[in-house]
């Protein structure tokens, strides 16, 4: 851009006449001479002094330019007497003047070495260019460099790491890992690359390379690192209209170069707000319009198409504002509106545009109403055609015209469509880009089903038994049964029989118990521990027995269905059994049914264009419940249904149940079972404690063209 407006300051062959500026000669061109030229510096100002053949009688127009620092200053109807159209000074920030004649005007260029304000004033008929250092002096290298993060510390840094990935807007995004994070960072942009240099930082072997990511369709074709000196630069190589953003968290700095779609009705491209374009100073005092307009159409090296309605004059002061800015605030002031098409700029009052484009709409109405018909087939190769016959003949859709017509055949997948030749255009890329194979998704999913199961039973069995002498000789052989003795101790039947109210004779070795308190496990047996303590000479006995279960259980289940879908596509697989019962059917008889008892996984996936899947999950373990025994079906249900986001290959767990149950239960003797240390002779205890979790992991993967090869 600049370039065009240097080459408009040495070869510009056009008029330019500012209005308001008088002729101190009476308005013959050339009769007005600048005759010498002298240049001073003075408390920091540098001061030119233009001699003039006649006095001059009112202040010409000038106007300034940031980047690169130039002052312009236009003289109507003047020559150069100097002798010399270039002279170099060197006096503060000033380098040399241009001396540029056209038929009409001469321009006097001020080369600067920095950017600088300007004042003019006439004394004794003199031209008086007084040059000010503005309060931001920087150079223009350093115009271009953007100082990101300054260096902290005066020791030497190094980069960890280099990575690249690609945003979900498509924006190629860069990070960098530094050693610490008072690292010194700059960047600027060298021609159509972008360089970003850390200061006094060390780049180790393996990352001093050059990596090529045009496979990831972002704005950066390649990017390389390399140490330069005791700095590390690293080089993007973008392509097309981007603009980069730059950020860094602790340690971790990222650079992302973002694409820019070009808007041909904006000046400046690109998404940041506010006006981008390159800053200049006018300073003109009831200049014409057109004039004006000619004067930014130099600046840009753009092509301005004035409409003849456009006039009229405007004072305009202006100092370092972004030139879409200048021209923005021209056409507001003056009811113009413009339109942009390439590197052509059309500018027009706002009425004759509006009423151009509303013709241009009629018109192009007209040719469709009038255009002739064209017949053309299509051919979908992964599309199914009724499916886009069937959006084609929806009374709502506006692709095609009212005179169009389309037929589709399902045996070849084809559309046949007669229509203008534009709407068949319109078509064509619509289908282009539906047309296109459907990515697919493997989903694995794990269901891990953990039980730990903890019992622990404790009883006791207490007998004491005291038999008198005649049950003393029944032992050693007598056969009846002996009847009046008094019987301490023993259980019902030992003591009926004694009693004479039951025949059957009693194992009085294992029928002599006061207290029958065991163990009762969940399952499996308990271990007993028994003795018995007896006198032989008095006939009395003690039994006692011990029950005891402590079981500690773990067990783990894991289902791993797996199931391959297209995008958009919900996918069912399912693995169990079918239980059969016994129903009752209207007429009375019965009849056998089968209820599903089954392991299902329902997965619907959509892969998202960052390339990320949302998943729409619903998992179902059934298992079949063998401890109930009452004749009918009951099943244990344990149901996941949900919508997640799962990066490409990430795992996610989708759900979890846990579930924990603790008892714990005892049975005494009331008052002999609360007797301290002795009681637990006289009672029987139960604890138990069971835990079960069930956890379900998915795990997506796109499947791309070489995985789906191999």
């Amino acid at each position: 851009m600049m370039r065009h407006f240097i080459k408009g300051l040495l070869g510009v062959v056009g008029a330019f006449v500012c209005a308001g500026v008088a002729l101190a000669q009476g308005g013959v061109a050339g009769s007005n001479e600048v005759q010498s030229i002298n240049v001073a510096q003075q408390a920091g100002a540098v001061v030119i002094k233009l001699g003039m053949k006649q006095p001059l009688s009112a202040v010409p127009a000038s106007f300034s330019v940031a980047n690169p620092a130039r002052v312009a200053i236009d003289f109507p109807a003047t020559t150069n007497a100097t002798g010399r159209n270039s002279q170099s000074f060197n006096e503060g920030g000033l380098r040399s003047v241009n001396f540029v004649q056209t038929p009409e005007k001469m321009r006097l260029v001020l080369n600067l070495g920095q950017a600088m304000t300007h004042d003019l004033r006439i004394d004794d008929g003199a031209l008086l260019v007084t040059l000010t250092p503005s309060a931001a002096q920087t150079s223009p290298a350093a115009q271009q460099v953007t100082h990101f993060a300054p260096q902290t510390g005066a020791a030497g840094h190094a980069i960890r790491d280099i990575g690249f990935r690609r945003g979900k807007d498509g924006e190629a995004r860069i990070t960098v890992d530094l050693s610490d994070a008072s690292t010194g960072i700059d960047i600027r942009q060298s021609g159509s690359s972008l360089l970003v240099d850390f200061a006094k930082t060390a780049l180790p072997e393996h990352l001093r390379k050059r990596m090529d990511v045009t496979d990831f369709a972002t704005p950066v074709t390649s990017y390389s690192a390399t140490q330069q000196g005791d700095a590390a630069r690293l080089s993007i190589s973008p392509k097309g209209l981007w603009e980069h953003n730059a950020y860094q968290t602790d340690t971790q700095f990222v650079i992302e170069v973002k694409p820019v779609i070009e808007n041909p009705n904006k000046l400046v491209q690109g998404s940041r707000g506010g006006y981008q374009g390159e800053k200049l100073s006018l300073n003109f005092q009831n200049v014409d319009v057109r004039r004006l307009l000619q004067v930014i159409g130099e600046f840009t090296g753009m092509n301005v198409v004035v409409s003849d309605t456009v006039g009229g004059s405007l004072t305009l002061i202006l100092k370092d504002v972004p030139w879409d800015q200048a021209l923005d605030i021209i056409l507001q002031q003056r009811g113009l509106d413009m339109r942009k098409n390439g590197n052509v700029i059309l500018i027009a009052p706002r009425e004759e545009i509006a009423t151009k484009e509303k013709l241009e709409f009629e018109s192009r109405q007209q040719i469709g109403d009038l255009e002739p018909l064209r017949s053309e087939s299509f051919q979908l190769n992964y599309h199914k055609a009724k499916a886009v016959f069937d959006f084609l003949k929806n009374k709502d859709q506006t692709i095609l015209s009212k005179r169009g017509s389309v037929i589709v055949d399902e045996r070849t997948n084809k559309l046949f469509v007669n229509d203008t030749p534009g709407r068949l255009d319109d078509l064509r890329r619509l289908i282009t880009e539906i047309d296109i194979p459907v990515r697919q998704v493997l989903i694995e999913a794990r269901i891990v089903e953990a039980s730990d199961s903890f019992s622990k039973d404790l009883g006791v069995r207490l007998g004491w038994n005291m038999a008198g002498d005649n049950e003393s000789a029944y032992r050693v052989g007598n056969t009846g049964p002996v009847r009046g003795n008094i019987i301490t101790g023993g259980s019902l039947a030992n003591t009926g029989y004694q009693t004479g109210q039951i025949v059957t004779q009693p194992n009085f070795a294992t029928d002599s118990l006061n207290v029958n308190l065991p163990a009762n496990p969940r399952s499996g047996r308990a271990g007993a521990l028994s003795f018995v303590l007896f006198n032989s000479a008095r006939s009395q006995f003690l039994n006692l027995e011990i029950s005891a279960l402590e079981a500690d259980g773990r067990g783990k289940v894991v289902s791993s269905p797996r199931v391959v879908t297209a995008d958009q596509v919900e996918a069912i697989i399912e693995q169990g059994v079918e239980i059969p019962y016994q129903q009752a059917t209207s007429s009375g008889a019965t009849s056998v049914s089968f209820k599903k008892a089954n392991l299902a996984l329902k997965v619907k996936p959509h892969i998202t264009p960052d390339g990320k899947v949302t998943l729409s999950v619903d998992v179902n373990k059934d298992t079949p419940n063998t401890r109930v025994q009452t004749g009918v079906i009951a099943i244990d249900t344990k149901h996941v249904k949900t919508e997640v986001l799962v990066e490409n290959g990430g795992t996610v767990v989708i759900g979890g149940i846990y579930q924990q149950e603790q008892r714990e239960s005892t049975a005494r003797i009331p008052v002999l079972g609360e007797i301290p240390y002795l009681g637990w002779l006289f009672r029987n205890t139960q604890r138990i404690d069971d835990k079960s979790e069930l956890l379900v992991f998915i795990t997506p993967r796109i499947i791309s063209d070489s995985m789906a090869i191999r």
